[in-house]
């Protein structure tokens, strides 16, 4: 079972790179980081565009696979999966967040938060009584049956957070969680992600430009060039 060794770091990366071919060219997106996250921690991941900040973000998150380097996610190095286990361990121990949302446009916020549950093999009754535990949580108990097209993009947010949850993750991955909403609704979503870190003890990762979003996390790691400029930790922020 995945993140339950105790000591063990939810995330290690030893010298990793990211390259890419562009029209005949390789761009390298990341040129060799090496950093861990603790179970537990709250981290913002900082850069301007363009920095390999959503590229880190994608290889934590096995989204992707590293040109080199080591990853390891509670201590199993990733690359000894296959397409189908690094699928599972997504579903399983990582919860996502993105700025546009992700969420099918034609379902009812109940069944979009549902949607991991299924991949999961959990039955219909059960699946969707977690989901309405988990829209409950952030504040969604009467939009159980709209579709995102019916909602706020703050809503919508808080839907995509849901969605996140409803697995039990150790971890939450937020890409820009704010960057497509207002001030209001952005703070109320990083209010959110807050209370999982403290009254959970989620690890949430953020990746972010914005300065007060970055603040919101007690170590802040910057990016620039493909490199880690910095890695910092703060006494504000949880955790």
């Amino acid at each position: 079972m995945i993140f339950e060794e105790a000591g063990v770091p939810a995330f290690e990366a030893v010298n990793l790179t990211r390259s890419y071919r562009l029209e005949g060219v390789s761009v390298d997106a990341l040129r060799g980081v090496s950093l861990r996250i603790h179970h537990g921690e709250s981290v913002a991941i900082v850069g301007p565009s363009g920095s390999g900040k959503s590229t880190l973000m994608h290889l934590l998150g096995c989204l992707d696979r590293p040109t080199s380097g080591t990853l390891r996610v509670d201590g199993a190095d990733v690359s000894t999966l296959d397409d189908a286990g690094l699928a599972e361990l997504r579903n399983k121990a990582i919860g996502f967040v993105f700025q546009s949302f992700h969420l099918l446009g034609r379902t009812s916020a109940l069944d979009n938060v549902a949607l991991p549950l299924v991949y999961r093999g959990v039955g219909r009754a059960e699946r969707r009584e977690r989901a309405r535990r988990a829209l409950e949580a952030v504040g969604l108990a009467h939009r159980l049956d709209h579709r995102p097209s019916q909602m706020s993009g703050g809503e919508q947010q808080r839907v995509a957070i849901a969605r996140a949850l409803v697995g039990d993750p150790k971890v939450v991955l937020a890409d820009e969680p704010t960057g497509n909403l207002d001030s209001r609704n952005g703070q109320e979503v990083m209010g959110i992600l807050a209370d999982l870190n403290t009254a959970r003890g989620v690890a949430v990762v953020l990746v972010t430009h914005e300065r007060e979003v970055a603040e919101a996390a007690r170590r802040q790691i910057h990016v620039r060039d493909g490199l880690i400029e910095r890695d910092t930790v703060s006494g504000t922020g949880p955790r």
